[in-house]
């Protein structure tokens, strides 16, 4: 349908409560408003409300969530905005400064009658991928809940306890925890003896390499430790974060099964799985991410735009420069970066591009980005042509087109 072809353009301001939806016709003039309550008697008056719409495209502040599905089922064309491209908008109309719901929905809803024509509608997802990408992201942010508690665990034998840090360097695995719920107290493991000291070793393959060093420090634990208050409060504390995490990690393993499983259901998991450096994470967060809708990203541009590699080039005047990207696919940005530096471990070409940049005086997270860059135009091309990745093919081509590689290997000497 033409954008001009549109008699009536809405917009919803979500809340926690209650939402507000605005409807104004082709002159911008409000010729229906409600405001409903987050409930199924709510919903129902907003879907009678839609109805007399047929096909009405309608802006909302986020792109994912209970209030967009419930929109989606409303058989309206869903035009999610950027939250920052929203507050301009309504800075546009309010340069005061004010603020309510009903004019945030209406700012929101002029700016589809005025701009929408050149913004994406929302597509449905497919239900694996909206499955795959929300286990991702919850997965990620147990990671990150996961390295919190362990910061905490580490603040508080530092306070009590620092024979077991000097004991132990890595903290995110489940014998360190099983080592405090064991052993709480300083006390406690000088009591237990070498026996018990060595079978906990032998139990959870911790006596290879590093058995004596830290039998030798089990033997003074007890020679600095904090004060007796210290020692009961915070051991408390220590024992109830080590058991938190045994059981945060009991439902990470369940969260990858069945990210896994999800995954390998999926007909693209086959090329995701071909890159190198995806292992059994990155895999399923890029396809998570980047979906199966291959006109989303219609060219290699708009997927870099999307995960933040590609630089933002401001000009002003004679002034003219580059800056990192902040406006994009925050998941997107961490997991391509992860993935990039990964795979120099396995690619020998993206570990001499990452070193190619470093001699430019270029930083670490820059050559990263640059690596990860160039793989985005690779993975594009692989998610167009659905080929999974073939290194000996990218080789070639990077010698038949003459690309940086021939540049970078060191001329022949002359005799």
């Amino acid at each position: 349908m033409n954008w001009n072809e549109n008699t009536h353009f809405a917009a919803l301001d979500w809340a926690r409560e209650h939402h507000d939806v605005v409807v104004l016709n082709q002159h911008g003039v409000v010729v229906d408003a409600l405001r409903f309550d987050h409930t199924p008697a709510g919903w129902q008056e907003v879907r009678i409300l839609l109805a007399k719409y047929p096909g009405l495209p309608v802006a909302i502040e986020t792109n994912q969530g209970l209030t967009v599905e419930q929109l989606l089922a409303c058989e309206v064309r869903v035009y999610p905005i950027n939250p920052k491209s929203a507050e301009r908008y309504r800075e546009r109309h309010a340069p005061s400064g004010v603020k309510d719901d009903y004019r945030d929905a209406w700012t929101m809803a002029d700016a589809l009658r005025l701009d929408g024509g050149r913004w994406r509608p929302l597509v449905r997802l497919d239900p694996r991928i909206a499955e795959l990408r929300l286990l991702c992201r919850d997965e990620i942010a147990l990671i990150e809940q996961r390295t919190a508690l362990v910061n905490q665990l580490r603040s508080a034998l530092h306070d009590y306890y620092p024979a077991a840090l000097e004991a132990f360097t890595d903290w995110t695995t489940p014998a360190t925890w099983a080592f405090i719920i064991a052993f709480p107290t300083p006390e406690a493991l000088q009591a237990a003896g070498k026996r018990r000291w060595t079978a906990f070793l032998h139990l959870h393959r911790l006596w290879r390499d590093t058995a004596q060093h830290r039998l030798d420090v089990f033997g003074r634990a007890t020679a600095l430790v904090g004060s007796p208050a210290a020692i009961a409060a915070k051991s408390l504390l220590a024992i109830t974060l080590a058991q938190v995490l045994t059981a945060l990690e009991k439902n990470l393993n369940e969260y990858r099964r069945r990210i896994a499983s999800v995954f390998a259901q999926h007909p693209d998991h086959a090329l995701f799985g071909s890159l190198p450096g995806t292992g059994t994470k990155i895999g399923p967060r890029l396809l998570g991410e980047i979906g199966d809708d291959r006109e989303r990203f219609p060219d290699v541009e708009v997927l870099q735009c999307n995960a933040g590699t590609a630089p933002v080039t401001v000009q002003s005047g004679a002034k003219i420069y580059q800056r990192l990207r902040h406006s994009c696919n925050n998941t997107l940005r961490a997991t391509v970066h992860h993935w990039a530096n990964l795979s120099r471990q396995r690619c020998s070409w993206a570990e001499a591009y990452y070193q190619a940049h470093r001699k430019k005086g270029k930083s670490h997270a820059c050559a990263v980005r640059c690596l990860g860059q160039r793989w985005l135009r690779i993975l594009w091309k692989m998610w167009q042509t659905r080929t999974p990745y073939d290194e000996a093919l990218h080789l070639r081509n990077q010698i038949k087109h003459g690309s940086w590689l021939a540049a970078e290997k060191p001329a022949s000497p002359a005799w």
